[in-house]
């Protein structure tokens, strides 16, 4: 596949209207294991999901699907359709799946058109490619299904991985400003007013901002280089690898209580398994009053166990990486340890 790079322009208004996006991307990730199942990349931990991903497609009866209808429209090639990764999934996985299921005919005739100049397309595609209602509904539900075999049991480590690059990027621009995270992002990007600069895996080309900002989207299985969305008129976005840091067995309940308290010990593994969750949602998961799991997130935050963000009326928290670790015990390896590898 040729390199190349992405010029991504900015104006001084698209610099105030950066962001990064709330939670995991289904679809995204959906597109980003795809990607993973046709290469050999990725390292050792995406190796073994790879491993596991097969068994559970075989296990249940989703391989065929699979290799003759999402592969296919997923190809590691210079494009792939847009609509398979609508705006709207990063609202939750129902949204991803609804959205899909009602991506207007005309779109994916013309998007799959536009994919037959760059791979074969198999004629089990070629209701869709005529943009049959239907089989639009039916890839939704082929998505669904993919998602629920082999992203559903791997998500905790998913969301983990992402609420810490959430949790880094919020904390630098806190610390030193949109224009020092888009320097420090990744080594795959260059930054000089107005320009960002990507290594891109399918060509050169140029995305003038002009104002609508840019919404960054760190991915669990994107690898390599960055990507973006084809069509320049759509809301624009840059997803990015996420680093795969070391995994750790959760320590014991008993051990985590004594050290912070039993319900302190319960909110923080609440955070940590909900990322981004509120203040709300924290009290009605720990079982505590909604005074108690403030008060609880405050001390943590003050531990910088936690890190708590602002948006609009609420205030969602995420776990640092001091607080994966002490959810975390490098000594265990029995056979209850949940490991995550690099």
């Amino acid at each position: 596949m040729a390199r190349g790079i992405l010029k991504i322009v900015f104006t001084a208004e698209d610099l105030a209207r950066v962001r990064i996006a709330p939670r995991a991307d289904l679809t995204w990730e959906m597109v980003g294991s795809l990607h993973r199942l046709q290469a050999h990349d990725g390292g050792p931990i995406i190796t073994e999901w790879r491993h596991q991903a097969r068994r559970q497609l075989i296990d249940a009866g989703l391989l065929t699907q699979v290799r003759t209808t999402l592969i296919p429209l997923a190809p590691r090639a210079r494009y792939f359709p847009d609509f398979l990764t609508p705006i709207e999934a990063q609202g939750g996985p129902d949204q991803a799946i609804q959205a899909l299921a009602h991506t207007p005919r005309a779109r994916v005739r013309d998007e799959l058109e536009l994919l037959r100049t760059h791979v074969h397309l198999p004629a089990t595609l070629d209701d869709l490619a005529r943009g049959n209602p239907e089989a639009i509904r039916r890839l939704s539900r082929a998505a669904s299904d993919y998602c629920r075999a082999v992203l559903t049991p791997h998500w905790v480590f998913v969301e983990r991985a992402l609420a810490r690059e959430r949790a880094v990027v919020l904390r630098g621009l806190t610390d030193g400003g949109v224009e020092q995270v888009l320097s420090t992002l990744s080594p795959h990007m260059r930054w000089r007013f107005p320009v960002l600069e990507v290594d891109y895996p399918a060509g050169s080309r140029e995305i003038q901002l002009g104002g609508r900002g840019l919404t960054l989207i760190p991915s669990y299985f994107c690898r390599g280089t960055p990507i973006s969305l084809a069509d320049p008129a759509l809301s624009p976005v840059l997803v990015y690898p996420a680093p795969h840091r070391s995994g750790l067995a959760v320590t014991s309940t008993d051990a985590l209580a004594a050290l912070l308290g039993r319900t302190r010990a319960d909110v923080l593994r609440c955070v940590a398994m909900t990322p981004g969750c509120s203040t709300t949602e924290l009290a009605g998961r720990a079982g505590v009053p909604l005074a108690t799991a403030s008060e609880h997130a405050r001390v943590l935050r003050q531990a910088n166990l936690i890190d708590s963000v602002r948006q609009a009326n609420l205030v969602l928290h995420y776990p640092t990486e001091l607080g994966q670790d002490i959810l975390s015990d490098r000594r265990s390896v029995g056979p209850d340890a949940t490991l995550e590898r690099v």
